[in-house]
C-alpha cells in the first residue's frame, strides 16, 4: 500500500473526526453558556416561566424576532425589595433571563458550526475520491471505498440533522404573552408587558 494512500486516508479520517469533535464542542459550549446564565433558576415548561431562588416568577416579557430570543423578567418592585438583589442583578427594572427559542443547531451559531463540519466532511470525501481515482490496487481501493462510505454516512447525518432544524420557525402569537420586536429593536405597547398573568 502506497504512502500517498495512507497519508490521504489518515488526513481524511482526521477531518471527519475533527468535524464531529467540532460538533460536540459547539453543542457543549452552547449548553454550558445557557446553564451559566440561568444558574440557580428553575424553568417550568408547562407554565413557561422561570422561578428564582427566592421563589419569585419571571414571566415572558418580550420576543425578539430578529435574534429568536424570549426575554423573561421579574416584577421590578419585587426584585428591588429582595435581600439578594445585589448578588442577582443591578437593574432597577427586575431580573431578566434570556432564553433562545431554537434548539441546537437551529441557532445561528449552531448552524454556522454545522456548516463548517459539513465542509470538513466534504473535503475528506473529496480527498478520498481523488485517491481512489489514482490508485486501483485491491487493498488500497478497499480502504478508500470504506472511508468514502463512512464520510458519506457522516455527511448524510449532519445534513439531515441540519434540515430537521429549519432557519425560520413561525412567530409566536400574542396569546403566548410575547411581544415581537422589529429590526430596530423597538416593540409596540401591549397589555402583555404588564405581566399580569395568573396560573392556570
Amino acid at each position: 500500500m502506497s504512502t500517498e494512500v495512507l497519508l490521504g486516508a489518515g488526513y481524511a479520517g482526521l477531518l471527519v473526526t475533527g468535524a464531529f469533535l467540532l460538533e460536540w464542542l459547539s453543542a457543549h459550549t452552547h449548553r454550558r453558556s445557557l446553564r451559566f446564565r440561568t444558574a440557580g433558576f428553575t424553568y417550568d415548561e408547562t407554565q413557561d416561566h422561570w422561578e428564582c431562588p427566592e421563589g419569585q416568577h419571571l414571566w415572558p416579557h418580550e420576543f425578539d424576532h430578529e435574534r429568536r430570543l424570549v426575554r423573561y423578567r421579574a416584577k421590578a418592585h419585587i426584585c428591588n425589595g429582595c435581600p439578594r438583589k445585589a448578588a442577582c442583578t443591578d437593574s432597577d427594572r427586575g431580573r431578566e433571563i434570556v432564553r433562545p427559542l431554537d434548539p441546537w443547531p437551529h441557532s445561528e451559531a449552531g448552524r454556522f458550526h454545522r456548516a463548517i463540519s459539513l465542509l470538513m466532511v466534504a473535503l475528506a470525501a473529496l480527498i478520498l475520491v481523488v485517491e481512489a481515482a489514482r490508485h486501483h490496487e485491491p487493498p488500497e481501493a478497499a480502504l478508500l471505498l470504506g472511508l468514502i462510505a463512512v464520510a458519506s454516512l457522516a455527511a448524510r447525518w449532519l445534513q439531515r440533522d441540519l434540515r430537521a432544524h429549519p432557519a425560520n420557525f413561525p412567530t409566536p402569537a400574542a396569546a403566548h404573552g410575547l411581544v415581537a420586536t422589529g429590526a430596530d429593536g423597538r416593540r409596540p405597547h401591549s397589555r402583555w408587558s404588564s405581566q399580569k398573568r395568573t396560573e392556570a
